[in-house]
């Protein structure tokens, strides 16, 4: 765990580094240098977030609304650094590719789908069985007594 500790730290250093060394030439603009820095830094941390929240909890929006937050102000933050528009092209192709890859299953409300409660779909299943054998016994009733009547 320390290595991979030294490594975050490794990374983060560089990333910094190849930032302040971009301001220093404008002819770089908004290219490959923004994409690693958004996919190395801000990516990096997001997936070391996800990873520690169950993926069950992927879904839910109360449990990821702060890292997305995180991961959105990062993007912006990086964009800041390197005189970058923000949103651009590669900003809107990245977030892309984490809902691809985060976000594919969950629906569009951000729950999962699932069950209602047993007390409240048993009624609506209960219910039009009995309908069904009522309206049966009726008819059998009803067609058994007319069998006299002409």
């Amino acid at each position: 765990m320390g290595s991979q500790t030294c490594t975050a730290l490794q990374k983060q250093a560089l990333l910094w580094f190849v930032i302040a060394a971009s301001q220093c030439v404008s002819a770089l603009g908004c290219g490959p240098h923004y994409e690693y820095a958004i996919e190395d830094f801000c990516l990096g941390k997001f997936r070391l977030d996800m990873q520690e929240l169950d993926q069950r909890h992927w879904c839910n929006w109360e449990d990821t609304v702060e890292l997305y937050e995180e991961l959105t102000n990062c993007t912006y933050l990086v964009a800041l650094k390197m005189d970058c528009f923000w949103p651009n092209r590669l900003v809107d192709e990245f977030f892309i590719r984490v809902h691809r890859h985060y976000f594919h299953d969950c629906s569009l409300t951000g729950r999962l789908p699932m069950d209602p409660p047993n007390r409240i779909l048993g009624p609506f299943i209960v219910v039009p069985i009995l309908v069904t054998l009522l309206m049966t016994a009726l008819v059998v009733w009803r067609s058994k007594r007319s069998e006299g009547i002409v």
